[in-house]
């Protein structure tokens, strides 16, 4: 269960799927002058190598981040904590969610981390230096137990492994206890689209429990021959105004890879 590392992934074409969209929100809903509760259920280290011999083993940071970067202008909010990133750590870091959501958020917004893997959690609690509360506990229950924060208003994401085929029962039951609770809140589920589709059925009970949810899926070539992943998607509660058009933007820049050969 305290297996995953999510090193050998980070940058890869899902995460610029995710952290594009959660850079965005986060950029969108920081613009108004109330504060906002951050919260993570499955952190992992924050920062990351994308010369490290875990990316390097699996190549999908090269065919992710490294190929895509020019989708991005300079003023897009994933673009520019990009560049803060790699200006703080060097030309090869990149930032997890819980780093780029401390660099978009304000000094009054409040930051919570969970992450079990002991050293996982270490370099998370070493990388956030204080900018975030960093809890070693299941995140999933965190995000019951914290919910509905103060300040109420904000986002909370939940980024599973996947690895635990119960992850596919537990987390549509925590989404709506949270929803229930946090009326007002924006849920951010990315879960991987795979061969044997194991997201349908959990797909198919959020959509019936949470009909105004929004869905959004992305499709690319495997990382490298044999790989399962073959695209990337979000499930989303109160999205934040305009997600929609930014959602039809990133679906635009993935339809111009190349499919499978």
């Amino acid at each position: 269960m305290l297996s995953y590392q999510h090193a050998y992934h980070a940058g890869n074409l899902a995460d610029v799927h995710k952290h594009a969209a959660l850079s965005w929100m986060l950029d969108y809903m920081g613009a108004k002058p109330k504060p906002l509760s951050y919260i993570e259920s499955h952190a992992g280290r924050a920062l990351y190598r994308l010369d490290a011999a875990e990316a390097e083993k699996t190549g999908e940071a090269a065919q992710g981040i490294s190929k895509v970067t020019g989708w991005f202008d300079a003023a897009h909010p994933y673009a520019r904590v990009l560049q803060a990133t790699r200006a703080s750590h060097g030309t090869q870091a990149y930032p997890g969610s819980p780093e780029i959501a401390a660099r978009l958020l304000r000094a009054d917004d409040r930051l919570h981390l969970a992450e079990l893997h002991p050293q996982e959690h270490a370099a998370l609690a070493a990388a956030m230096g204080g900018r975030a509360q960093v809890h070693r506990r299941d995140g999933l229950e965190m995000a019951v137990a914290l919910t509905p924060p103060e300040p109420r208003r904000g986002l909370l994401l939940i980024d599973p492994s996947w690895e635990i085929k119960e992850d596919y029962r537990q987390v549509p039951q925590a989404i709506r206890r949270i929803a229930k609770k946090w009326g007002v809140g924006t849920i951010v589920l990315w879960y991987p689209i795979l061969r044997d589709a194991p997201h349908a059925p959990m797909l198919r009970q959020l959509e019936r429990e949470l009909p105004d949810g929004v869905r959004h899926e992305v499709a690319f070539p495997p990382a490298r021959p044999g790989h399962g992943m073959t695209g990337s998607g979000l499930f989303v509660v109160n999205p934040p105004y305009g997600f929609h058009q930014q959602a039809q933007w990133l679906t635009a820049r993935f339809a111009t890879l190349a499919p499978q050969g």
